[in-house]
């Protein structure tokens, strides 16, 4: 499938929060904790808020590289939301969405004060699920 952008960057205030998932949780890649934000805000029921992200950060990765193996299946989950959102699927919808989305997910795993181990994003993933 077609990445809906070439490269992804951050902000330096994500780049800060994902500083801060690193030590915690342990998992030294920020392409997956970005995984993980990225479900994370998918899962909520409101769209983020559409305000514009200063990406001032070094961070910065590849869609391959961000998505690794399941990069089609994040690329379909994105999609739907944003058809579900009404916003329609074309490549700057989705590329826009995928930056406030990425941006709204750290935000939320790096302030959720429960989240101090792996295990803590694991139990979060499954908790509606059970």
């Amino acid at each position: 499938m077609e990445a809906p952008i070439d490269r992804i960057k951050l902000s330096q205030t994500a780049k800060d929060q994902l500083i801060k998932l690193k030590r915690i949780t342990k998992i030294d890649q920020w392409n997956i904790l970005c995984r993980w934000a990225l479900c994370r805000s998918l899962s909520e029921l409101a769209p983020p808020s559409p305000v514009p992200i200063k990406l001032d950060s070094n961070v910065e990765m590849n869609w391959r590289v961000f998505g690794g193996d399941i990069s089609d299946m994040l690329l379909i989950a994105l999609k739907q939301r944003c058809y579900n959102d009404g916003l329609g699927t074309e490549k700057d919808v989705l590329a826009e969405q995928l930056i406030l989305h990425l941006h709204r997910g750290i935000g939320y795993l790096a302030g959720d004060l429960n989240v101090k181990k792996v295990e803590d994003l694991i139990e979060l993933a499954t908790k509606n699920s059970k």
